[in-house]
């Protein structure tokens, strides 16, 4: 088993501008009844939670035919969910997008008002170490 690691600031500052985390933020409320709908819904649930040493391509594959994507993410990144394939991303990606989420999502689900650009420039900014 492998432990799962914090993601480093530059996977945060990538998962910030992820467009599959836009549209996720932007669809976490618009779509209830989501997985009725997902392609997954057909396709046995092992293929989503392979083992850690098995490729996961067949499950993001299948992830980007389906028409539920952002709110599947959504969900995942609302519960915290860091195991599987959910909305297209790995667990991996879904680490690093959970930090961003959190920055713009409250734990109700509501959108948290402050420019997320400032904080992006703070973080990418290069500052020399002296010696």
């Amino acid at each position: 088993m492998t432990r799962a690691r914090m993601p480093r600031p530059h996977e945060v500052a990538i998962a910030r501008r992820d467009p599959r985390l836009l549209e996720a933020i932007e669809e976490r409320r618009t779509d209830e009844a989501w997985r009725t709908r997902g392609a997954c819904r057909s396709v046995d649930p092992e293929t989503f939670f392979p083992a850690p040493n098995e490729p996961s391509e067949s499950a993001i594959a299948l992830c980007g035919t389906c028409t539920v994507q952002g709110p599947c993410l959504a969900w995942a990144l609302q519960v915290g969910d860091c195991h599987g394939v959910w909305g297209g991303t790995t667990p991996r990606e879904r680490r690093a997008m959970l930090v961003a989420w959190r920055e713009r999502v409250r734990p109700d689900g509501t959108a948290v008002e402050d420019d997320a650009d400032e904080e992006d420039r703070r973080l990418l900014t290069l500052i020399p170490l002296s010696r």
